[in-house]
C-alpha cells in the first residue's frame, strides 16, 4: 500500500513537471483577473460533522446546467468534496486546475471530485470558462446562502467556506476531513494519499 501511494506521489509530480514545462499551469489572462484578498485568518469555522457520521446530502446547480445530488453516487462512487472560498481569487485559481493532473487517481479509487463554492452560477461559469477545463462537476452554494457549507460546518463568518476537503465512501460516510489553512493549496499528494486509504 505505501509503495502504491509513493508511486502515485512520485507520478503526481512528474505529471505537473510535463504542465509546468509546457507552460500551461500559469494564464496570463486568468492571473491578470484574480482578486487577492490578503493574509486571512487561516481557519474560521468549527465542523458540523465528524468522520464516521453520515455525509450531510444536498442538491446543489452545477455550471453544466445540471442539479447534482450528493446522494445520486451512493452505492456506485466514492466522493469528494472539495470546498473553496471565493472566485477568481489566486489560491482557488491554482487549486482546482491542480485536480486535473490526479484525475486518473481519482478514476482508479472509483471516485468523483465534487467542488463548490458559495458564488453565483454566472460567476463560477467565468472563472471555470477562464481556467481551462476542468473534469468534475462545480458547484454553487449561492441561495440560500453556504447552505451546504454552513451544514458541514466550513461557513466562515465572512460568508465565504473554507478551503476543506470532505472524503465520503461508497455508503455516504464520511471516512476523512481536512481543513486547510485558507491561505494555502492543500497538496496533491495528500488527497491521492487519502484517496488509496479509503475503503
Amino acid at each position: 500500500m505505501r509503495q502504491k501511494i509513493f508511486l502515485a506521489v512520485i507520478g503526481i509530480f512528474l505529471d505537473l513537471a510535463v504542465v509546468v514545462g509546457n507552460g500551461l499551469a500559469a494564464n496570463d489572462t486568468l492571473h491578470d483577473s484574480i482578486y487577492n484578498p490578503g493574509h486571512l485568518k487561516p481557519v474560521d469555522s468549527s465542523l458540523n460533522v465528524a468522520v464516521g457520521e453520515p455525509a450531510p446530502d444536498f442538491s446543489l446547480p452545477s455550471v453544466a446546467g445540471r442539479e447534482v445530488t450528493l446522494s445520486q453516487y451512493r452505492g456506485k462512487k466514492k466522493v469528494v468534496l472539495s470546498f473553496v472560498p471565493a472566485a477568481w481569487t489566486p489560491v482557488c485559481s491554482d487549486q482546482w486546475p491542480g485536480y486535473n493532473i490526479s484525475r486518473k487517481y481519482f478514476e482508479e479509487h472509483n471516485a468523483i471530485l465534487l467542488g463548490i463554492t458559495v458564488d453565483n452560477i454566472p460567476t463560477l461559469h467565468a472563472w471555470v470558462r477562464q481556467m481551462g477545463s476542468l473534469w468534475f462537476d462545480v458547484l454553487s452554494d449561492f441561495w440560500p446562502h453556504g447552505r451546504v457549507a454552513d451544514a458541514y460546518g466550513v461557513l466562515r463568518s465572512d460568508g465565504t467556506a473554507e478551503r476543506a476537503l470532505f472524503f465520503i465512501d461508497t455508503e455516504g460516510v464520511i471516512r476523512d476531513i481536512v481543513v486547510s489553512d485558507i491561505n494555502v493549496r492543500p497538496p496533491l499528494e495528500e488527497v491521492v494519499a487519502k484517496l488509496a486509504a479509503m475503503p
